[in-house]
Formats: structure tokens, sequence, C-alpha cells
């Protein structure tokens, strides 16, 4: 790849990063505001895996998301200003504030809906990569899970059903090494988790999550393999969430060297020291995404609730 092109691509994930970190950060502050109904799953620290992995995809590809999905819907292009009122429950938002930051969705943008079930996204994506298949559409489809998810059940049920009929699905495990307060080198024997793929049959990797350009590239291979009618691979990003399980997790439970271990590692600090970008391009970047935080916010707050009647809206079964 010429320098130019990594410029461009630097660029690229650089805003992407960025506007997922302000997003989180507004988020954060209207929880503390207690303007948020509920509670959200921050995504910051772990940009790097979003703007990558999702870097790699066409507009007619499928992401199946988890409780911690905003930075998928970022990552994708979807509207902020849908985001952010559907996470403060209004009747603007992408769901009339029915779903919430748990259960956000794009389907505009291939987004299946993030998951407040532990693997409950992974079936999903299993699911339109099969129609994929039935379909001959040539879509592939991204299912982003964390690593508690790596031991439940429908994990390796999903797995084979993907290995045995080649489905084209790309399994992306953002090992933050913690499931809420468990830690995942407690409760596994073999801590790389990308080795499970052994057992099915299909490719695995483990990479740095917290490198932009080394998930864009290795998602990529595996988009493309699957793509070409090869089946499924699993790529474990190590990645690490800058706090606690959610926004009322003061996240105690993690050493405080561990975390100050993994901040240095920060995905936009590293992405800045890389040389790719000026301090001019990067200033131009961060001014532009932060007028348009500030605009999807105002809008959030400023939007009307839904009627009450719309709780009887979209309702498929009773």
């Amino acid at each position: 790849m010429r320098l130019d092109e990594n410029r461009d691509l630097a660029g690229k994930f650089y805003t992407v990063m960025y506007r997922t970190r302000r997003f989180e950060e507004e988020v954060f502050e209207f929880y503390k505001r207690g303007l948020m109904p509920g509670l959200a799953h921050l995504y910051l620290g772990q940009e790097a895996v979003a703007a990558g992995a999702c870097g790699a995809l066409k507009d007619s590809d499928y992401i199946a998301s988890t409780h911690r999905g905003h930075g998928h819907l970022v990552a994708s292009g979807a509207d902020l200003k849908r985001m952010m009122a559907e996470i403060l429950g209004k009747g603007t938002g992408y769901s009339k504030g029915k779903g919430g930051s748990m259960h956000i969705m794009a389907l505009d943008k291939g987004i299946l809906g993030a998951n407040g079930i532990v693997g409950g996204g992974i079936p999903i994506a299993v699911g339109a990569a099969y129609a994929s298949r039935l379909l001959q559409n040539e879509s592939v489809t991204l299912s982003f899970f964390g690593d508690s998810a790596a031991n439940e059940g429908v994990f390796h049920e999903s797995l084979n059903m993907a290995a045995a009929w080649d489905l084209p699905v790309v399994f992306v495990i953002e090992n933050n090494l913690y499931g809420i307060s468990v830690d995942i080198r407690k409760v596994t024997k073999e801590p790389r988790l990308s080795k499970r793929a052994e057992g099915y049959g299909i490719p695995g990797s483990t990479i740095d999550g917290n490198d932009v350009f080394a998930v864009y590239k290795e998602v990529g291979l595996a988009v493309a393999r699957a793509r070409e009618g090869k089946g499924p691979s699993l790529v474990e990003c190590l990645t690490y969430r800058h706090q606690g399980h959610h926004v009322g997790d003061p996240g105690v439970y993690r050493p405080e060297s561990e975390v100050a271990e993994w901040k240095a590692r920060d995905p936009l600090d590293r992405l800045e020291k890389a040389g790719l970008l000026t301090a001019l391009k990067i200033k131009t970047i961060r001014d532009s995404v932060d007028e348009e935080i500030a605009a999807a916010c105002s809008f959030a707050e400023k939007s009307a609730y839904a009627d009450a009647a719309e709780a009887y809206t979209d309702v498929f079964a009773d």
C-alpha cells in the first residue's frame, strides 16, 4: 500500500474513531445529568475494532452487534442524531426510543441490532449469512461479541453451523478481558480464544485490536474469504474498555496498573503518533466531528418522547 493510500485510510479511520469517542463521551454526560433512561455500555477504548472491521465491509453487508454496540453503528455511518435520540428514549430515534442503548439498530446501514443478551447476536448473524447464501447476493455478515460470549453454548452451536455450511460470516471477538467483573483469563484454560476455531475447521487469528490497520487487514482478509464462498473465520481482537462494564460501574475490580497500561495503548493516540496525519489534519477532523456531535446532542435533547400509543406499534407477537 502506498504512503498516500495509508494517509487517506488514516484520515478515515481517525475520523471514525474520534467520532465514536466523542459520541460515547456525550452519552456518558447525558447519563450523569439523569437524561438517559437505563444504562449504556460505552465503547471508549475499543474504537479501533469497529473502525477497522466495519471499514472492510460493503454497503450491502450486515452486522450483528452487542450490548456495547454504539461504535459499530458509528463506524457504519449511522445517523448520529437518530442514534443519540434513541439512547435518550426519544420518538425521533431509530426505534422511536423503544430500543434504547442496548437494542439500538440501523437497518439502513445493515445493522441488525444490538442485543442485551450475551451472545444473542451470534445466531442472528448466522441466520443473516444463511439468507445471503440462499439469495446468492454475495453479502457478508460480521458478528461482533465479547470474550464472555465465547463461553456461551450458542457460540459453539453457531460456529459449528456456519462452518458445516460454509456460510459467509466473520466472527469478531472483542476481547477486552472482562465479562462484567469476571476476568476471562481465570475462567478459560486456553486464553487465546481464536484457537477454538481449530475445532470447527475454520481459520482463527488473534490480533492487536487497538491497531486499526491490523484490524482492517485481518478482517478484510476474512471478509474476502467469506465473499468468495470459502466459509467463516474467527478473528480475536485484543482490546480494553476504558470505563467499567457500564456507565454505573466504577470498574474497581481491575488493577490500576493494568488500566494504565492499556490506556497507554489508546487507539487514537497510537494513530496520532504514527506520523500519517499532520497536526492540522487532526485538528480539522476534530473540529468537524465536534460540530457533528454537538448537533446530535442538541437534536436528541430537543426531540419529543413518542406518544404513549406507540407502545402498541411495531409489535409482531402477543
